[in-house]
């Protein structure tokens, strides 16, 4: 077969193998009848390739190499410095919109301390609800305000925060997949085959959230008195959370998430910090000074100091002089100079309490005008009352 010359009519066929067009001349063999082929394109796209497309052959094939070690794959970036080569050194992309402004000490010093608040919150519900409530940390995380309030649903619990003395709002979302069951338990439901509705709470069923998220608020007060003493109160309540913006979109917020069992139904509560909110405390969140904070052994000058406090507080001491058994006709009968005698003997021990509690025996007496006890031993476990 014969083929022209490259300056005869030519055309472009695209699909070729290798990916790339073929620039073919017109065959002179070629039938007649034979259509003739499209005029060729501008020079200017003469150049340009078409990008590579594997077939599942060639695909194959390119495993199958891999595998047997013909074609190497590609290694992690070599990092070098100065003085030496620095081996086994991980690498890891720093987005410079999204700075991480908690350091992971004060992270986890924030994980332990709303884990002692989910433990505590999880008690409060069981015995509000009378049934069993777990509540666990799920998360943590770093997130711009924007990327937490994209994730939420809509509608849903959302509670607005303040957190005195501290300036700013704190978010507290609870779920509508746990807040209808809780709501359905505190209305006698059993809530087993609970429709979850897609609205807003009603007037009645905030009044009813309320009661949970203050058990909640006094518990956070209660964990985050081991760093410093705050008032969480609730200021406003909402709906729709793209309505609310406390802080800028792209602030940095710690988004605490939590996770809510009652039950066969699960859901979860997420509680955003804004870093701005809680920077003036961030040095006392680090992970040397959160251990400060945690309950120490007690030393010799604490229990000194726990008992001189001790000393000066006033107990209830009383004196059992003995007991006896009468009709009720006798008591009905009693009247002032009668004598009631006692099964104790007149000579025999008394026994002394303190705050109800049995501690010492002794003797009755008089003392400068007053009757008074002449303490002789502690009470031992078989001493009796009579």
């Amino acid at each position: 077969m014969n083929w022209k010359s490259a300056d005869s009519p030519q055309a472009w066929m695209p699909g070729e193998t290798g990916g790339r067009d073929a620039r073919v001349t017109r065959c002179s063999g070629e039938a007649a009848g034979t259509p003739p082929l499209p005029p060729p394109l501008p020079r200017r796209y003469r150049d340009v390739t078409m990008p590579d497309v594997l077939d599942q052959s060639e695909v194959d094939a390119l495993l199958a190499a891999v595998d047997s070690g013909t074609v190497k794959e590609e290694t992690a970036a070599k990092v070098f410095s100065r003085s030496k080569r620095l081996a086994d050194v991980e690498i890891r992309t720093y987005d410079f919109k999204r700075p991480e402004r908690v350091s992971k000490d004060q992270m986890r010093a924030l994980e332990a301390l709303h884990e002692g608040f989910s433990r505590n919150f999880g008690a409060a519900l069981s015995g509000y609800l009378r049934t069993i409530v777990e509540v666990s940390v799920a998360n943590i995380e770093q997130l711009t305000f924007s990327e937490f309030i994209h994730a939420l649903p809509n509608p849903t619990c959302f509670n607005l925060l303040s957190a005195k003395p501290l300036d700013g709002q704190m978010c507290l979302e609870i779920s509508p997949l746990i807040i209808y069951p809780i709501i359905d338990r505190l209305l006698g439901g059993s809530s087993a085959d609970l429709f979850i509705p897609q609205r807003p709470l009603t007037a009645i069923e905030w009044r009813l959230v309320k009661r949970l998220t203050d058990r909640a608020l006094a518990n956070l007060s209660e964990a985050w008195s081991a760093i410093t003493k705050l008032n969480f109160e609730l200021t406003e309540t909402e709906s729709n959370p793209q309505l609310v913006q406390i802080v800028p979109p792209n602030e940095v917020v710690v988004v605490i998430g939590f996770e809510i069992k009652m039950g066969n139904r699960a859901g979860t509560m997420s509680l955003c910090i804004p870093y701005n909110v809680i920077e003036p405390m961030m040095s006392k969140l680090s992970q040397q000074n959160w251990f400060t904070y945690s309950k120490k052994a007690a030393t010799d000058t604490h229990l000194k100091a726990m008992q001189k406090n001790l000393s000066g507080a006033p107990v209830l001491v009383k004196v059992l002089l003995g007991h006896t058994t009468i009709k009720v006709e006798e008591l009905m009968n009693l009247a002032a100079g009668d004598i009631i005698q006692l099964e104790k003997p007149a000579d025999a021990e008394m026994i002394v309490q303190v705050e109800g509690k049995n501690k010492f025996t002794g003797f009755i007496g008089q003392y400068k005008g007053k009757r008074a006890v002449r303490v002789k031993r502690s009470v031992k476990s078989g001493d009796r009352v009579g």
